[in-house]
Parts: structure tokens; C-alpha cells; sequence
């Protein structure tokens, strides 16, 4: 296992691009090589159980890699290993991404968190909200802090039984061909509740997008290609997989309920998913007009990490992307004490299981608040965030550690999550706590 690690870790290094992250051994940034190879383990049980078809994990501490694995094949119907630089759909950790840009843009002065959204989006300026059963003018604007924090009224339509819901599937919001046709099908739909009286998960991070495209002049995609990921070297991150690379993009899947056996997702199945009958955006990767940046982008384990790691103050190899004093403020809850969570965003905030425990949100990141109440040993003060295809990381201040897990399965992940938090602080020798 140790000979597989340092083969891995030396792969990670010697990418097609010069710039890389450093490598150390765990010991000299005080963590446990043998201890290590525990995630190795756990990663194992869950792909020879048929759980996961394959994943990869990658464990910085103080900037430098100190454990890389890859475990399984590249899907239920691919033998073949799992390999470094397979493509993976990221769906919701597009949206720290996304976050950033918009960021970016507040740092130059473009608008204020207390300014209305409809400053910049006009067609959001006078919505309608669901009051007991019935759909009345809204009384407050969303403003752009309530859009980063997810407490602006929009929702996602996941809820089948929730009439403003229903509005979200029958408007065919990822059938828009762009994000002006899209917001446009958005500005028809009711508000789940007022802005700023709870926290529910939503599409408020692609309506982030547009802002950042109007603000900034230019394209959603092109602004992230050049602000993001072309300064921070991240150079498989895309909307569209170019033709050329589609050979390393990984077939996603669901668990089967009757044998718990992770089996491949068929475009046929795919279209039967509600909202996803014409979708433009997170089912095609080849043909792309709709920029979501709340779940749109394709990514790498190499890339990820070196956004990840970039987020620990901002800058990364001498490249700063943002102030140690916006990342510190985006990793800060900004959410009211009084307000409670919509639910039913189909994926678990605080990675381990209750919605709120433990939790809170930040400008585009969750918080652990509480790790007692979140129930998975960590740091108070860790963000993160996780993709609806099992992908995953979070940055702990506290310990200086950041972690990437990726893999491609839309259902049975969650008790992945904690195992993997536990098999990772675990083999911490020396706690800067």
C-alpha cells in the first residue's frame, strides 16, 4: 500500500503542466503516514462493495500534498482503473466557483452585498412570493448578500409536493438556451418565502452567473476561464468537455435500491428526471449554452485541489485571486441565528446527516459552527461544500488542512462523507487546535 501511495503522489506531482502543488512526507507536516492509508481502506470498502465505482482523494496539510489515492475502476461498466486525470461532473462545487468570481467583482467596487439584486438583473425587480397558498407581490428585494447565503426565496424544485416547486419543474429552467432566457423563466416564478426569513439551497448561485456576466462585461464562462482558472492553472475545468477529452470523462451513476450496487445513468435516464426533459445545462457537456454556475462545470481531482488550496487565503504560487480579508469574511456564517433552513436541498449541508447541525453558510461555502452538533470530528470554523455526484472538500482553517474527494454516484454517498472526515483527522500527529 505505502509503495501504491508514493507512485501516486509522484504521478500528482509531474502533471502535463509544470505547475504543481509540493509534496511532503506526512510526518514532516505532522500526520501519520500508516494512519493515512486508512482513507485508502475506506475508500476500498466502498468501491470492492460495488457502493462506488471508483474515487479519488487527495489530502493536503500546510500547502502540500501529503496523501493522494485512487481506488475502483472507471465505472460499473469500465474495468478499468480509476486514473488522476478522469473528468468528473462537480454539479454544486461549481458553486464556490461561481462565489469567487462574484467576489472578485465586489473587491473592485462593481456593487455592495446590501445592494438589490434587481440593480443588476432588472427582471427580478418585482416578484411575487407563496403566502399560505397564495401568491401575492413580494415586500422585500433580494439583495446580493441573500443571494450568496442562500436566504434570497429562491428554491431548486426538488419538493414535488410544494406548489412553488412544481412552478420550478413545469418552467423547464435548464431547457433556457443562456442565462438571459433563463433568468427570464426565473422573474415568472414565485418566491419560496420573503428574502432573508430562511435559508433554503437554490438556484441563487446560476442566477450569481448572470450577475457576474452583466457586471463584468463578458461572458459567464470566459470571465471564470480567465480570472479563475487560467491564473490558478486549472486547466480541465469547463462547462464544455472538449471534444478531444471526452474519452476522460467519467460516466456518472445512481445506487440501486434493490441490490445497493452503484449502476450507470443512461441518458434515457437522465431525461426522465424531473427538469431535466430539454436540459441544456448539467446533462449536456457537449453542446453548451447555459453557463450554471450552481452545478454546471466538469473538473479534476488536480484542478479542484488547487482551487481548494487557493482558498485557504486566496492566493496560490504567488497568484492572488482574492484578499486573505474577503476569503476570510466569505468563510464567516452569514446567517442569522433566527433563521432555520427550508430543507429538502438533496444534499446534506453539514456533510454528515441533520440539515442544521452544527451549520452554517457563508458567501458561498457552508460552515461547520458546531462539530458536536454536526457529528463528525473536525474544526469548528471548516468550509466546505459537496457536488449532488458525490464529489466533495473542505478547507479547515483551524489545522491547516484541505481535502478533495471525487467520484461519480447521485445517490448513496452520505455516509461516505463522515468516514471520510474521521479517516482523515484520525491520523493528525500534531493539532494546531
Amino acid at each position: 500500500m505505502k509503495t501504491i501511495l508514493i507512485s501516486l503522489l509522484a504521478v500528482f506531482a509531474i502533471s502535463v503542466s509544470a505547475k504543481e502543488l509540493p509534496t511532503a512526507k506526512p510526518e514532516r507536516e505532522g500526520m501519520s503516514s500508516e494512519r493515512l492509508e486508512r482513507i485508502s481502506a475506506m475508500n476500498d470498502r466502498y468501491t470492492k462493495s460495488g457502493k462506488i465505482a471508483g474515487t479519488l482523494t487527495a489530502v493536503l496539510r500546510n500547502g502540500k500534498v501529503v496523501h493522494v489515492s485512487s481506488s475502483g475502476k472507471k465505472s460499473a461498466l469500465d474495468d478499468r482503473p480509476i486514473e488522476l486525470d478522469d473528468l468528473f461532473r462537480i454539479y454544486s462545487m461549481s458553486k464556490p466557483i461561481t462565489a469567487v468570481a462574484a467576489m472578485q467583482l465586489y473587491e473592485q467596487g462593481k456593487f455592495q452585498l446590501t445592494d438589490p439584486v434587481s440593480k443588476f438583473i432588472p427582471e427580478l425587480k418585482d416578484l411575487e412570493v407563496m403566502k399560505n397558498g397564495k401568491v401575492v407581490p413580494a415586500q422585500k428585494q433580494m439583495t446580493m448578500q441573500q443571494l450568496l447565503n442562500h436566504t434570497a426565496g429562491l428554491s431548486y424544485g426538488f419538493d414535488p409536493n410544494d406548489p412553488v416547486d412544481q412552478a420550478y419543474q413545469k418552467a423547464d429552467l435548464w431547457g433556457a438556451k443562456n442565462l438571459d432566457e433563463f433568468i427570464t423563466k426565473v422573474a415568472a416564478l414565485p418566491l419560496k418565502f420573503e428574502p432573508g426569513e430562511q435559508w433554503h439551497y437554490s438556484i441563487a448561485v446560476d442566477v450569481t452567473g448572470l450577475v457576474v456576466q452583466r457586471l463584468s462585461g463578458q461572458p459567464f464562462d470566459e470571465y471564470l476561464k480567465e480570472h479563475i482558472f487560467e491564473p490558478l492553472d486549472m486547466k480541465d475545468t469547463f462547462f464544455e468537455v472538449p471534444e478531444k477529452e471526452i474519452g476522460r470523462f467519467l460516466p456518472n451513476h445512481f445506487l440501486n435500491p434493490q441490490n445497493g450496487q452503484a449502476v450507470v445513468i443512461t441518458p434515457d435516464t437522465m431525461v426522465g428526471l424531473p427538469g431535466f426533459a430539454n436540459c441544456r445545462a448539467m446533462c449536456n457537456y457537449t453542446d453548451v449554452t447555459l453557463y450554471a454556475g450552481g452545478g454546471g462545470l466538469v473538473s479534476t481531482l488536480r484542478d479542484y485541489v488547487r482551487f481548494a488550496e487557493a482558498m485557504r487565503d486566496g492566493e496560490l504560487e504567488g497568484t492572488r485571486i482574492l484578499s486573505s480579508k474577503t476569503v476570510n469574511y466569505m468563510r464567516s456564517n452569514h446567517l442569522p441565528s433566527a433563521i432555520a433552513s427550508g430543507g429538502g436541498s438533496g444534499e446534506q449541508p453539514n456533510l454528515v446527516g441533520d440539515p442544521l447541525g452544527g451549520f452554517g453558510f457563508g458567501l458561498g461555502f457552508g460552515i461547520v459552527t458546531d462539530t458536536a452538533a454536526n457529528g463528525a470530528i473536525g474544526s469548528a470554523g471548516a468550509y466546505y461544500w459537496g457536488g449532488a455526484a458525490g464529489t466533495v472538500f473542505w478547507i479547515d482553517p483551524v489545522e491547516n488542512i484541505v481535502v478533495v474527494s471525487m467520484m461519480q454516484l447521485m445517490s448513496g454517498w452520505p455516509s461516505y462523507r463522515p468516514d471520510l472526515r474521521v479517516a482523515t483527522y484520525q491520523a493528525l500527529l500534531d493539532t494546531y487546535e
